[in-house]
């Protein structure tokens, strides 16, 4: 037996998570059993485990976590081994398919990676599904030409988890880096993760009719979407990229094609569900070498399992900086 936070739903609909033991004959099926050391809290874990599920819960009982990372107990696969460290993110883990939020999880094999050497089970899940995002948006602006000498890069939403550590890693590759909140006690915990220069919200918030304004980012992480990223896109040096990673601010973009016709500007989508093997493993490996691991252990807010309801709430209203790390067997 081990604890799980089981979420169950009532007749009416409406869902409660409480810590109950559980056996492996419990699981779903799959071909490698871990042992989960490590879980943390991201937005869509907030949506699951609000009372209606965020309409991302497709069944009850139900364990969420994203993510995990752990040490294998068994597995079917050849790939992997009893006492191999893994880590894992997508594949809709959490939301349809049992996650990370016990101590015990059973996966597809083809959903996990090696833990890269350098990196330990916490530290994983201190940059979880919204730091190995970051790190794909960030591979993703220099796979388009993004340089250091290029000028400066923005990051919106900056002391939200993508962003964060998305600042820290552009921050210790050499990038100027200046970052987008909307809470000016922030601005501290920015300077410490690198950054250069803090924008209020306002400057990018309001509207504006001008499809184009002075060229000023070499490249953007926008974690943020909707007006803010339309005004971004304007602000955009000729041939800059930027990496769209959320929307928060809403998913309708009140932009024209200027941009992308007079300046070159590339709009480029980052998907962190469905990644292929290789390049899941190679955004993990370059978190292990370029993300510095002083700056990631000042972003942790250590939790357990009982604090994940609270946590879940507070995310969901903007109250949490940094990454949560939950520690499943505390």
């Amino acid at each position: 037996m081990f604890n799980a936070l089981l979420l169950t739903q009532d007749d009416a609909g409406v869902a409660s998570a409480n810590i109950t033991q559980i056996d492996d004959s419990q699981l779903p099926e799959g071909d490698v059993t871990v042992a989960v050391e490590y879980s943390t809290v991201n937005y869509k874990d907030g949506l699951c485990l609000s009372p209606k599920g965020g309409g991302l819960v497709r069944n009850y009982p139900h364990v969420g976590g994203i993510d995990f990372a752990g040490t294998v107990e068994a597995s079917d696969d050849p790939r992997y081994a009893p006492g191999d460290k893994v880590v894992l993110t997508g594949w809709r883990v959490g939301e349809v398919h049992w996650g990370g939020y016990a101590q015990k999880a059973r996966v597809k094999a083809d959903w996990l990676v090696p833990l890269p050497e350098g990196l330990t089970p916490r530290q994983a899940m201190a940059v979880g599904t919204a730091g190995f995002t970051a790190m794909l948006a960030v591979m993703a602006l220099e796979d388009h030409g993004l340089t250091p000498d290029k000028g400066e890069v923005l990051v919106t939403g900056a002391a939200g988890g993508v962003g964060s550590v998305a600042t820290a890693i552009l921050a210790n590759l050499g990038y100027d880096v200046a970052g987008v909140t909307g809470r000016p006690d922030t601005e501290g915990y920015l300077t410490d993760l690198g950054i250069s220069r803090v924008v209020p919200r306002e400057e990018l918030s309001e509207t504006t009719k001008r499809p184009l304004e002075a060229e000023t980012w070499a490249g953007c992480v926008d974690a943020v979407g909707g007006p803010m990223l339309a005004r971004v896109l304007g602000q955009m040096k000729y041939g800059g990229s930027v990496s769209a990673v959320g929307l928060a601010g809403g998913a309708n973009l009140p932009a024209t094609v200027i941009p992308f016709l007079l300046r070159g500007v590339n709009l480029l989508g980052i998907d962190s569900v469905m990644q292929p093997y290789d390049n899941r493993l190679r955004a993990w490996k370059r978190v292990a070498s370029d993300l510095p691991m002083d700056k990631l252990e000042a972003m942790i807010k250590p939790a357990v399992l009982a604090d994940l309801p609270q946590l879940g709430a507070d995310i969901l209203e903007g109250k949490v900086k940094g990454r949560v790390v939950v520690d499943v067997n505390a």
